[in-house]
């Protein structure tokens, strides 16, 4: 597949831009028209239409594939076979986890509620992550991706997105900056771990939470029961190989599911002023592939047509994709579309460019420093 506009090389590592430098194209004269004549399009093609037996479809083959690893788990008994059980469950974990993000849109149901009902479920009760938690950090994502400053996923954490905050890693943190594209993949085997922890520190924590009670209860239940289950059924080794396992697989399949979408697309000033449809399509990349693809992330590989119609049920999202990529074209808007190995590749140059202002950081004259030079 191809983009249907010209795709930059440059894409694989973007730099900061403002774009009123850069003058993506357009009418910029009444962006919100261009938009609402977009979304009209799509809505009169039924393409918002909820597809709760697709949903369901996939709600039932998940369940049956977890019953399978179930069993599995009890005929293997005492043997490192069950590692295999492990690697399997940390992808139906995320596939699981897949169904709650696309709940969380309200993708699902036509109902808030409902969506919010399931949602909750799935991520607390399956896949052991807290709701409200992804919900806040999530939303704010979407409404100001790749927006220094304002989008939570571009934040400092183990890695930096910007070179900003590169700049100001020290000691081991800065060593590990400047080689972060290269150990960024690996690393992700603890990002399921991260995950958990995040979630239990937001329900526990002093910030307002929405249920609570209700998600302490249902973290806490779905942790210690899985925990349990393990421990008691496995030599303590292989209980801790087994959890192991299963974390590292899930994160990393979350992480190498997430990364291609945003990470090496431009990143916007703080005080960016771009309208909503720029917004999106600009720091956004979709990955080509097929059915497999669209399956193996979970619909994500349609990341602009998702940023521009959140709630957009995944079986739609190809037929959107066409009209989406013909409307970015005749209005000289950029849509970017890569394979997923290109994708990766990007990933790791962009991070590894980044790192590079840690780097650049230990030559810095202190006295020249000082005098700003």
């Amino acid at each position: 597949m191809s983009t249907a506009a010209p795709a930059a090389p440059a894409a694989s590592s973007q730099p900061t831009v403002s774009f009123t430098r850069t003058k993506p194209g357009g009418n910029r004269t009444n962006p919100t028209t261009e938009y609402s004549a977009l979304l009209r399009t799509v809505r009169d093609a039924g393409l918002l239409r909820r597809r709760t037996g697709f949903y369901g479809l996939m709600f039932g083959l998940l369940v049956v594939a977890l019953g399978g690893v179930v069993t599995g788990f009890v005929l293997l008994g005492d043997s490192w076979f069950q590692l295999l059980m492990a690697a399997a469950l940390g992808l139906i974990l995320t596939q699981f986890a897949f169904l709650a993000h696309e709940a969380s849109h309200r993708q699902v149901f036509e109902s808030g509620r409902a969506n919010d009902i399931v949602g909750r479920a799935l991520a607390n009760l399956f896949v052991g992550i807290s709701y409200s938690w992804w919900m806040t950090k999530h939303s704010r994502h979407h409404a100001n991706p790749n927006i220094i400053g304002k989008d939570p996923d571009i934040d400092k954490d183990f890695v930096s997105f910007t070179e900003d905050d590169a700049a100001a890693t020290k000691g081991i943190s800065r060593f590990l900056t400047k080689r972060q594209g290269y150990i960024f993949f690996p690393i992700l085997i603890f990002e399921g771990l991260n995950l958990h922890l995040h979630g239990f520190r937001t329900v526990f924590g002093r910030g307002t939470v929405d249920q609570r009670t209700l998600e302490i209860v249902m973290l806490v239940s779905r942790i210690g029961a899985y925990l349990a289950i393990v421990f008691l059924a496995l030599p303590l080794g292989m209980a801790f190989a087994f959890v192991g396992v299963q974390l590292a697989v899930f994160g990393l399949y979350m992480g190498s599911s997430f990364a291609p979408n945003h990470v090496g697309m431009p990143v916007l000033p703080r005080d960016s002023k771009v309208d909503f449809l720029r917004r999106q399509v600009l720091t956004s990349r979709n990955i080509s592939g097929g059915w497999f693809i669209n399956f193996f992330m979970g619909g994500l590989n349609y990341q602009v047509e998702h940023h521009l119609f959140p709630n957009m049920p995944r079986p739609a999202l190809k037929q959107a994709q066409a009209i989406a990529r013909e409307y970015c074209e005749t209005h000289t808007i950029l849509y970017t579309e890569t394979t997923l190995f290109q994708a990766y590749g990007t990933v790791v140059n962009h991070m590894n460019k980044v790192g590079l202002a840690a780097a650049k950081n230990e030559f810095m004259c202190p006295a020249a420093s000082a005098y700003g030079r």
